[in-house]
Order: structure tokens, then sequence, then C-alpha cells
């Protein structure tokens, strides 16, 4: 697949480091659209667990992966030239429509297609990922659909809670997850991926439905805490409504540390501007066993998003150890 572009000056040695990111949706789209940038050994490992909309209904019909959060992956690293950039569109297109086809995503349909030609969920990843020309791999973390399952805290009432949707939708906060089935087989490509890293990313992205539901599948969890890779926490810009409302960022670190005990983090970035109590977020961030790295990378709008220039910026420096 091509290289990545040589934007910041690390592409000079034309590899970079070995880079897994875990996620799904617009928070690992954000995270690909800056390490893109930084290295062209760029693995995506993709949560497969979404049950909305287009995703959720080929899931029900067809009894495929959801492709959503994968299509979103593979849009975020096509190329910067006019083939990435229409192609990026096509896939993200969505049908308007009085039928069958409102709201699906081209990319899904076209995935899906190739899933059931090839019989094989990562070999049709990697074909689109050609057309694409794309800057890296998508896989998803597990072989089969998961549906997750919260423990949501109302009123003084815990109360379990299925499904994504359900999950980010559902008033209460969410407590902890847990996955069906409770022991999903990993799929191998993404084992070995993390296993070979030099760098694993978790985050930014929905916390209990994008992100924690990786140290949910066994064999990944496995790998996850045996890899000689370093760990590399991305902190959100706001809470996540409907999952994280009023949660500190420190918070989000206390519930990473609680699904995943035992579990050592290299490095948690954040960004300068959201951090309002610096000694909390170091000293959540030293439970962990990671130092804080504070900066500026969202938004110059103000939107809670990050800028993937200035977050490419800042992880290629941590990646070479400048800071």
């Amino acid at each position: 697949m091509t290289g990545a572009p040589d934007v910041l000056g690390v592409g000079r040695t034309g590899i970079g480091p070995a880079v897994v990111a875990l996620g799904g949706g617009h928070g690992l789209y954000a995270s690909l659209s800056a390490l893109r940038m930084v290295t062209d050994r760029l693995t995506a490992v993709v949560t497969v667990a979404d049950d909305g909309g287009s995703s959720g209904r080929l899931r029900r019909e067809l009894g495929v992966l959801p492709p959503g959060d994968l299509r979103m992956a593979l849009a975020a690293l096509c190329g910067d030239d006019e083939w990435g950039s229409t192609w990026s569109e096509v896939v993200q297109h969505r049908f308007r429509s009085e039928g069958e086809l409102h709201g699906h995503a081209v990319g899904n349909l076209l995935i899906v297609a190739l899933w059931e030609l090839l019989g094989d969920p990562v070999a049709g990843l990697d074909w689109v990922g050609r057309l694409l020309g794309a800057h890296g791999r998508v896989l998803p973390m597990a072989s089969v659909p998961l549906d997750i399952v919260a423990e949501v805290e109302l009123d003084g009432v815990i109360s379990p809670v299925r499904g994504q949707v359900a999950c980010a939708s559902t008033p209460g906060r969410v407590q902890a997850i847990s996955l069906v089935p409770e022991d999903p087989p990993a799929r191998p490509e993404a084992v070995a991926a993390v296993l070979e890293a030099d760098w694993v990313v978790f985050g930014p992205g929905s916390w209990f439905t994008s992100v924690l539901p990786h140290l949910k599948v066994p064999a990944l969890a496995r790998a996850l805490h045996a890899t000689r890779a370093k760990r590399l926490v991305t902190l959100n810009l706001a809470p996540q409504p409907g999952e994280t409302d009023d949660f500190s960022p420190q918070q989000h670190l206390e519930v990473l540390r609680q699904h995943a005990p035992g579990l050592s983090i290299d490095v948690v970035l954040a960004d300068t501007g959201v951090v309002d109590d610096p000694d909390a977020l170091d000293k959540a961030a030293g439970a962990l066993g990671a130092r804080l790295v504070m900066a500026d990378v969202a938004a110059s709008d103000g939107s809670p998003r990050h800028d993937p220039r200035r977050l490419a910026s800042v992880l290629d420096e941590i990646f070479l150890q400048k800071r």
C-alpha cells in the first residue's frame, strides 16, 4: 500500500514506527488522520459492536460484521490526492431515498459485497484498502459481531443495557461494560499486529463503546498486556453524551484502569485547554505507570475535535522521544 505523505518530515527515513490504533467511529478517524502523517506502518484495529443505522441493518440481515466503523477507518486512511479524496467521499456517501437503500453508506455495501465474494473479512478489507490507496491496514478486532452490555446507574439503581446504540443513549451513567459472547475470537491478524507494534494507541473515542471493548476480547487483551510496544492514551476533548457525561479527564483513566487491571501505559496525551486539574490528571496517569504530556491538539475553531496536523506533530515528537 502507498506510504504516508512526508507532511512532518518523519517519512524521510521511509518507514516510521509500527503503530496500532484501537477504537472506532469518529475518534479513531481523528487518530488515523493524524497517525498517517507520522508513519507508513499503521494498522487500525476496529471495534465490531455497532448495531445501529446502516451497519446494524446489514448485520441483522446478512449476519456480517458491522462494516461502518471499518469503513470510517478506511476513509481516514485515503490519500490526499484526487484519487484518495474522491474515494473517501464515495465510501462515506449515504443514499437518500424513500426506499430500502435510504441511509446505507456506499462503503458499507462495497465492504459486505467483497466479504461475500471472498469469504474472508480481512481479505475484503485489504481489497478495499488497495482500491482506496489506503495509507495503512484496517482490521476487525474480533471474528464475530459483538454486543456490548453496559451496567448503567440511574437514580441509585444499576441495570444492564444491551447494544451499542442503547448504551450510548440510555439515561444514566455507564459503570462498566462486558461483551456478548463473553469470549469472542480475536482476529489473529489483529493480535499479531499488536504483538509486533512499536506503539499501541488507545483513543480518542467513545470510551465505553469504542475504546474499552478491545480490552474485553481475551486474546487481544492478552496481546495488549504482553506486547513490547509502548502504549499511549489520547484523551477526549469533551465528555461523550450518554456515556461519560461529566467525566473529568482523570476519570477516563480511572475507568481504563478498572477495566484492565495490570495494564501499564507509557504516555497519556491530553489537550491543554480541557484539563482543569493537571495535578489530578498527572496522578491518575502515574497510577497507570504513564507520564503525562499536555499539548495544544484541539482544532482552532473551538470545536471538540482534534486537529490532525497538531495531533500528528505531537505524536511524532513523542514517538521520537523528543517530548
